[in-house]
């Protein structure tokens, strides 16, 4: 029974693992404020895991743990080739639970595809 018990317990590890192991991204977290990291109970790499997988194909640009209506929350910026705009995934920094995900237009997309404005001359004094 001993034996069947830790099979089941390494299986479970390595489903874990898999999640946030080989093929997650590692992503640098900015804090809002210093300390929030040590104090959140869900870990940068599994709260990046649980964001990519609800925006499939996507990579993350930028991540981010910060207060949000009073909670602490991991928001990340993420962008799936071939695709217009950005997903903005919110993650709950205490339970892993996905809060919100939103489709926003990227301000770097915006920027690389507008049309230069044309200058205007400046008036002569009069």
């Amino acid at each position: 029974m001993r034996i069947r018990m830790n099979s089941i317990g390494l299986a479970a590890v390595a489903v874990m693992l898999s999640a946030v192991g080989v093929g997650a991204q590692t992503v640098k977290i900015k804090e809002e404020k210093a300390g929030m990291l040590k104090a959140a109970k869900v870990t940068p790499e599994v709260a990046t895991a649980t964001a990519l997988a609800k925006v499939p194909g996507g990579a993350v640009r930028a991540g981010e743990i910060e207060k949000e209506g009073g909670k602490a929350i991991y928001t990340f910026i993420i962008k799936v080739p071939g695709k217009k705009g950005v997903e903005e995934v919110n993650v709950d920094a205490m339970t892993g639970a996905v809060v919100a995900v939103e489709h926003e237009s990227d301000p770097e997309e915006a920027k690389a595809t507008a049309k230069p404005k044309a200058k205007v001359p400046p008036k002569p004094p009069t």
